[in-house]
């Protein structure tokens, strides 16, 4: 083997033009060394621990009082007859948010957090509040109806759309590495409302069914039934809707440069108003007349949910499109292979680069297979991190932790590239989105480029490497980027390899 690609042992990092740096990023530090630390924000709150302690003491907390008051205005078994009723949707709301979110998937974590909120402390907050306001206005107008009006269409909407909305507001805030757009805005203000929804039915089903119990009625002709159909079955994505648009304002925000601080505050704000707006007109239809609702449910509703729907879908294929434009980078660098942009930015060859790892994994043991295949999702995310990352400080002045973030994903790619490079090559080579050039060998778990072995040991020491290990060429240079062969402490050697 020559001497150049003896001495050579990683790709190096390309660097931003905006950087202007005198020399290339370093090596990828040592495995104590290279995780990310942002910002401290106080001595106490440093301890994971203390912090998630903190936030489920304070969820529980609320969670036991909204359920103990939504008991006492049902009765035990209205309550839980609204509790059978209401948690029917739940799942196939979150399935849905979660399919919109498989580009990037955010923690679990971040999302539970959201449906907590939404169904313990937002709805605590709103049944409190609602109803001390709505008596306030009955006894200082001395007009219960008018009171009820208002409390429907003014109050409840501003109160309950704050509270929902303080749950994207503190992910925003907190957890800003992982609130990178648009769709992690319909996400995570999805997740909240599907929680307050939650809540919120389990307190009408629960009185619907009390009030059967009062008159005798049963079957299709009860209250429960009614009321089962118009929130459960007509309008499950009512409270989504007006909470995704607050979420849309704020992924906004997190994509707008840091110099436009105006509108990253007013966004948000305009989001908020919306989904006031809107939920003000869905709970003051019944004002339009006897048809009221069905009016506002097809000519504002329906339309509205169409359009969100398709602003999410646009924008995860948009998350895909920039993939394809700032991976190739890395690619010429040597971090990936060439194929692996094309693949990575179709959701198609995602999926079939983790199948083709379980497969060639999982021959002989199902477990490793599972292992491998979660070791490509995993790099599927990573990489779209990084992409997101790099197209930031592209359109923006890189920030301060620009390049430590950077090598951190490098780190993580690196570390999982034996296993899923080759399914990510191979899985752009079937889905032809990456044509071979002539007289290569056809595409398989021992023909694929990679880079060379980084000193590290790799994420699954308990795995033989899923191919032959070969003393391979330098990366391909089709996209014309910079050689990592020129760079400082390595020397070129225009000699095949030995």
């Amino acid at each position: 083997m020559s001497e150049g690609y003896e001495q050579h042992q990683q790709p190096a990092v390309p660097v931003l033009e905006e950087q202007r740096l005198d020399e290339f990023l370093g090596a990828v530090p040592e495995r104590g060394q290279w995780r990310y630390r942002p910002r401290r924000v106080g001595v106490v709150w440093r301890s994971k621990a203390f912090r998630a302690g903190a936030v489920i003491v304070v969820l529980a907390l609320c969670g036991l009082l909204i359920l103990s008051m939504v008991r006492e205005q049902t009765g035990t078994e209205g309550f839980l007859v609204g509790l059978g009723l209401a948690v029917l949707p739940v799942p196939l709301l979150m399935a849905a948010f979660r399919w919109l979110d498989r580009v990037e998937p955010g923690p679990w974590r971040n999302l539970l957090f959201a449906f907590a909120w939404g169904a313990c402390a937002a709805a605590l907050v709103a049944i409190i509040a609602n109803t001390f306001a709505t008596r306030w206005i009955a006894t200082a107008t001395a007009d219960p109806a008018s009171a009820d009006t208002l409390g429907a269409t003014v109050i409840a909407p501003v109160v309950e759309e704050s509270a929902k909305a303080a749950a994207v507001l503190l992910i925003f805030l907190f957890r800003r590495r992982e609130f990178s757009g648009v769709v992690d805005g319909i996400v995570v203000g999805g997740f909240t409302a599907t929680g307050f929804a939650f809540t919120e039915n389990i307190l009408y089903l629960g009185n619907a069914f009390g009030e059967d119990q009062e008159l005798g009625t049963t079957g299709l002709a009860s209250v429960t039934a009614g009321t089962f159909f118009v929130r459960v079955v007509m309008s499950p994505f009512a409270h989504p809707l007006f909470t995704v648009l607050t979420g849309i304002g704020f992924g906004v925000a997190a994509v707008a440069g840091r110099h436009h601080r105006v509108r990253r505050i007013l966004l948000p704000v305009l989001g908020l108003l919306l989904a006031m707006g809107m939920h003000a007109l869905w709970n003051g239809s019944s004002a339009f007349g006897p048809y009221g609702f069905y009016a506002v449910y097809g000519v504002f509703m329906v339309p509205a949910f169409g359009l969100v729907t398709w602003l999410a879908i646009w924008t995860r294929q948009r998350e895909l499109r920039t993939l394809a434009t700032e991976l190739p980078v890395y690619a010429a660098a040597g971090w990936l292979t060439p194929a692996e942009p094309l693949s990575l930015a179709s959701m198609r060859a995602r999926g079939m680069a983790r199948d083709m790892a379980r497969h060639w994994h999982g021959t002989s043991d199902r477990a490793r297979g599972k292992a491998a295949a979660q070791a490509v999702a995993e790099y599927e995310g990573f990489a779209t991190s990084l992409a997101v990352l790099r197209r930031r400080a592209r359109r923006d002045t890189p920030g301060p932790d620009f390049a430590e973030r950077e090598q951190e994903l490098l780190h993580h790619l690196w570390q999982r590239r034996e296993v899923a490079g080759p399914a990510l090559t191979y899985a752009a080579h079937a889905t032809g989105r990456f044509r071979a050039l002539r007289g290569t060998a056809p595409m398989g778990p021992a023909a694929v480029p990679s880079p060379r072995r980084f000193p590290q040991p790799a994420p699954y020491p308990q795995q033989p490497a899923p191919y032959p290990q070969q003393q391979l060429p330098a990366p391909h240079r089709h996209y014309g980027g910079y050689n990592p062969y020129l760079h400082d402490g390595h020397q070129q050697d225009s000699r095949p390899p030995a």
